[in-house]
Order: C-alpha cells, then sequence, then structure tokens
C-alpha cells in the first residue's frame, strides 16, 4: 500500500534524499547542486522534510551534509519578503520552531558530515547526536546578530546546549568564524577528518551504529535529544518572536536611511 512517505524523496528542490539498502539516509542541503544559499522555499522545505524522514520508520541512521565542499553558506533576504509584515513573520516563526522539533523528533542516530562553510542554521548540525567535520570547516552565525537581528531561532539554545552559554554568547555575538579544532575543542564537534572525507566518516559511524538493535538505536537517540528538545519547545518560539521584532525595527531603520 502506498503511502504519503514513499513519494518525499523527490519533493524538494533544497533537499537532495538518497538511502542505503541497510536504511542509511543521506540528506543534502544544496541549491541547484552546488552549496546551499538559504531561501524562504528552503525554510518551508526542511519542515515537511524532516517531519516526513521522523515519520519513516525505513530510515534507519539519517545523515546531514552539505554540497560541493559547503553545508550552508547564505541566505537569500529577499525571497522571504517583508519581514516587518506580521502574516509575513508569523510563517517564519511558525516553520522556524517547527524545523527543529522535527529534526529533534527524528528517533534514530543523526551524524553530521560538515565541509567546508556552515555559517547559516548551524543549529540543524547541533541537533545531530554526532558531529564529524573537514580540517577546513568553519562554523559561524551570518544571518543573524551579524545582520542585524537576535539570534533567536534556535542557534544561541543548539549552541548554549553543546559549547556552554559564554562560548555561545560570544560565538554569537562575533562575525568571525571559528574553526573545526576549536569546535572539537569546545566539544561540538566529535571527529575532525582531512578534508573531502568526512561523508565517508560519517557512514562508517552509521555501519557501527546499525549493529545495535533498532529498539536499541532508537531508544538512544531519544534519550539523548531530550534534554536539548525541552530546550528547543521552551526557547525557540519566545526566540522567534525576539528575532520578529528586531527584523521589523531593522527594516524600519533602513527604510529611514533611504
Amino acid at each position: 500500500m502506498q503511502t504519503i512517505l514513499d513519494n518525499y524523496f523527490t519533493a524538494y528542490r533544497s533537499l537532495n534524499l538518497t538511502r542505503d539498502e541497510d536504511g542509511v539516509l543521506v540528506v543534502q542541503f544544496h541549491s541547484n547542486g552546488g552549496p546551499l544559499t538559504f531561501t524562504a522555499e528552503a525554510h518551508t522545505e526542511v519542515v515537511d522534510a524532516f517531519y516526513r524522514i521522523s515519520q519513516d520508520r525505513a530510515n534507519k541512521i539519517v545523515i546531514l551534509t552539505g554540497s560541493s565542499g559547503d553545508f550552508m553558506t547564505g541566505v537569500d533576504w529577499a525571497t522571504f519578503k517583508d519581514v516587518s509584515d506580521p502574516d509575513v513573520w508569523s510563517r517564519i516563526h511558525d516553520e522556524g520552531v517547527q524545523a527543529l522539533e522535527n529534526i529533534a523528533n527524528i528517533r534514530v542516530p543523526v551524524i553530521a558530515a560538515i565541509e567546508g562553510r556552515a555559517h547559516i542554521h548551524s543549529e540543524y548540525v547541533l541537533l545531530a547526536n554526532v558531529i564529524v567535520a573537514a580540517e577546513g570547516a568553519t562554523f559561524q552565525d551570518m544571518g543573524h546578530y551579524a545582520a542585524g537581528v537576535v539570534p533567536g531561532d534556535g542557534i544561541f539554545t543548539t549552541w548554549s546546549y553543546r559549547a556552554g552559554a559564554g562560548r555561545a554568547e560570544a560565538f554569537l555575538l562575533n562575525a568571525h568564524p571559528i574553526t573545526a579544532a576549536v569546535a572539537r575543542e569546545w566539544g561540538v564537534v566529535a571527529e575532525v577528518v582531512p578534508n573531502g572525507q568526512t561523508l565517508s566518516r560519517a557512514q562508517e559511524l552509521a555501519r557501527q551504529y546499525l549493529k545495535a538493535p533498532e529498539v536499541t538505536r532508537r531508544n538512544t537517540r531519544v534519550h539523548f535529544i531530550r534534554p536539548l528538545k525541552q530546550r528547543i519547545v521552551q526557547e525557540v518560539g519566545y526566540g522567534l518572536s525576539l528575532e520578529g521584532a528586531s527584523a521589523a525595527a531593522l527594516v524600519k531603520a533602513m527604510q529611514a536611511r533611504s
């Protein structure tokens, strides 16, 4: 019997989904085959994609990665329209909350394989159980304080959970990237590997994790993600409200200058 899950692999422009015979699903973020520039369409797609991924029990391990040597590099702000419009921000707010909750609701081990720049939405990466980063990988937040808005979409929640609040605050207030080595020192990245080898290493880890019984794998993910999931539920809706107010103020200031 066909279900709604049967056709989601080809439903998205910004996500390439492939699954091998062992149930290891690779989720590759991309823009036309290259590094993803985040758009309003991608924002909507990740909500639906990760909901379906979380519901599909044929997915035994999930690997998140980017394309052409990067994870996510920029934002096409124009696609989001007038973010000072409450109707526009209401959609952004709801999708922002749902995207993180849906990733957190994936009930199998999640591995992130990060090459190059993870400069936008690195909170998606930090919802993985294990992050494998290339030697040349860098982490940065170009989409919030550096752009003039509050980092309220869960990036503070995830970075403070993984690295500690003090490090997260300094990281988000400073527009400079940190290296994979620093992220490993902070406890965010589990392994640093040579450039070009993150996906193969993530797949090696997936094979290792598959040796455990399925219920053990699923329940371990549920157990490990629960504290962070609780913080997402408690903090991200409020944080996105603060971000929305700051986005409206930024638009107002830009209009006054013009």
